[in-house]
């Protein structure tokens, strides 16, 4: 690589970092403005307009305050642990592509850190490294709570990355490829002339459990039993304050938005839309943001209706529904991708439909069973209790 090629490598990485920052700061006061008009509340609204510079203030109050490390944690894995949550949630952006190549003067630019040829694999190794950062500060504080939060982070995390997974393998069967541009480049096109050829909708039950499996991920509510603050206090950063408690936070809002920006590229044709002949160059940017935002309000809205789920019903729902249903729909993608050069392209959609209407009406079908069978058996305890009165 010569020396202009470091110059734009080293400009991409800065204004990836600047978006990310920016991002999450946007994305806390957002949530916040939220959640406070679902509840009838009005939320920040003094430090700058609209109450916008309230995360920066925070931000800084946290940066500058009094970091008290306690005196019974494992020093080494107690400092480390902030930093292994957060540097793979950066990482998992470089991956991401934003928008078309351009040229300046001979030289081709892509709008994308790396295009690697296993990128899919590249951005499931960082989400599983984020649960190390989880586990090392819950087991290095030195208490009780944390290490509950750290036991079922990993626990959670380990179970939804299957059903993650398998999501994937069914975009990169129907893609062909586990390259993020070339997954956003088969989904060119449309169908039927005006329907968009998106995966959410030939593959809409790997659509679901990405975004469920992705929340679950990113340990936020219905899904964040890590950091339960009714039950663990504040979870596995209960013992941590200042900056690096920051930190976590810091990492757990990259990690939604880095989850919304691999939904968008798997499922959403990432940012291709319909670009007008003006400013063509600005449009597939614009295009990408805008379906980002679609998906963070859609965590932002599970948390402000969602109540928590309990733990055993969290890892049920993880280990019977969704991994099952992931095998289902991967075998059904298979099936499809094999057939591919004997039946037509409408064949297909359509054979994708009736597999998607299939699984809906198996899995209503089993809710109204549970639901006629009384949901649980009643326990032992209670038939006594009701006997006695």
């Amino acid at each position: 690589m010569d020396a202009i090629g470091w110059i734009i490598l080293v400009a991409k990485v800065l204004i990836v970092f600047a978006f990310l920052m920016v991002a999450v700061i946007v994305t806390v006061w957002a949530e916040r403005r939220t959640v406070a008009f679902m509840q009838q509340r009005i939320g920040p609204n003094r430090v700058g307009p609209f109450g916008i510079l309230q995360t920066l203030a925070d931000g800084l109050k946290l940066f500058f305050k009094e970091d008290v490390v306690p005196a019974g944690v494992d020093r080494a894995v107690y400092l480390a642990a902030p930093l292994v949550a957060v540097i793979p949630a950066f990482m998992s952006f470089a991956i991401v592509p934003w928008g078309n190549t351009f040229r300046i003067g001979r030289r081709v630019v892509e709008m994308q850190l790396a295009d690697l040829n296993v990128g899919i694999l590249f951005f499931l190794a960082m989400g599983s490294l984020m649960v190390y950062g989880v586990v090392l500060a819950g087991w290095s504080s030195g208490s009780t709570y944390p290490l509950f939060g750290a036991v079922r982070s990993s626990a959670q995390m380990i179970s939804y990355e299957i059903a993650m997974g398998l999501s994937v393998v069914a975009v990169v069967l129907a893609a062909g490829t586990l390259s993020t541009r070339g997954i956003v480049d088969a989904q060119a096109g449309t169908w039927f002339g005006f329907v968009p050829h998106w995966f959410a909708i030939s593959q809409l039950p790997a659509f679901v459990v990405f975004l469920l499996a992705g929340i679950a991920e990113s340990n936020r509510p219905p899904f964040d039993l890590p950091e339960a603050e009714t039950e663990l206090v504040a979870g596995y950063h209960l013992e941590y304050s200042g900056v690096r408690f920051m930190m976590f936070f810091l990492a757990e809002y990259l990690h939604v938005i880095t989850t919304s920006a691999i939904a968008t590229t798997l499922f959403l044709g990432g940012w291709r839309g319909p670009i007008p002949p003006f400013a063509r160059p600005v449009w597939p940017p614009l295009w990408f943001l805008a379906k980002v935002v679609v998906l963070v309000f859609v965590f932002v809205w599970a948390r402000a209706t969602l109540p928590r789920v309990r733990y055993d019903r969290l890892m049920a729902f993880g280990w019977k529904v969704l991994i099952p249903a992931s095998l289902v729909w991967v075998m059904a993608t298979a099936t499809l991708v094999a057939l591919g050069p004997v039946v037509s392209r409408a064949t297909l959609v359509a054979g994708t439909g009736l597999a998607a209407g299939a699984l809906a009406l198996w899995w209503l079908a089993r809710v109204t069973l549970a639901r006629r069978a009384g949901i649980r058996a009643a326990r032992p305890g209670e038939e006594v209790a009701r006997g006695g009165r």
